[in-house]
């Protein structure tokens, strides 16, 4: 990845701090990649959707084989998508399509898409350690996860437990906070989280 121009604009100061952090620590971190009125509202459909009984049990795996396993992992999710035409959704996309764009323009890393998804953790959820990307598919290049929690204290757990070669990262899931790294090599994990644990997650794809 290149430098990037010293003058930006406010919103390309946060992709700049995310970038900035993934480069020195291979795991970025920004603590207001999501505004308060998105998160709220980007939560709020979260919500809406668990109560309409809409997500579904996540598996491991992509869509040729997928196991479903809540000794593995035991959150559940649904997909984001234009078109649903929610507008909520679509100014997370629009705010995805700048960062993109922000991220092959300064680092030419070439991604062409993404997907991402709703994820809800229940009390006593976690997920064990594994890499996001799959074995039969190489396409997914940079994990991104946003987080929706408000008031999030330590002892809620739910943290992202980064597994570096020589250290762990313990990554508190608060709102607004988006983690950003290398989906082939960042093993990770979430803890046993202690009350409803709200995100999207996704990633950032190449062809």
């Amino acid at each position: 990845m290149q430098d990037r121009a010293l003058r930006c604009t406010p919103l390309e100061q946060t992709f700049s701090d995310l970038i900035d952090t993934y480069l020195d620590t291979q795991v970025g971190i920004s603590e207001d990649f999501l505004s308060l009125a998105l998160s709220g509202h980007l939560k709020d459909n979260l919500i809406g959707l668990f109560k309409d009984k809409l997500m579904l049990a996540a598996g491991t795996g992509n869509d040729k084989l997928i196991v479903h396993n809540k000794l593995v992992r035991g959150d559940s999710i649904y997909w984001l998508g234009r078109e649903h035409n929610d507008p909520h959704e679509n100014a997370f996309f629009d705010l995805m399509d700048s960062f993109i764009e922000y991220l092959n323009r300064t680092c030419y890393t070439g991604i062409t898409g993404y997907e991402f998804h709703y994820t809800l953790y229940e009390k006593g959820a976690f997920y064990k350690k594994h890499i996001d990307q799959f074995q039969n598919n190489g396409s997914r290049a940079y994990s991104m996860i946003m987080y929706l929690n408000a008031d999030w204290v330590l002892a809620d757990g739910g943290e992202l437990c980064i597994h570096h070669s020589n250290h762990e990262q313990r990554i508190s899931p608060t709102n607004g906070k988006s983690v950003f790294f290398k989906s082939n090599e960042m093993a990770h994990e979430v803890m046993v989280t202690t009350k409803s644990r709200m995100s999207i997650t996704g990633w950032l794809k190449v062809n």
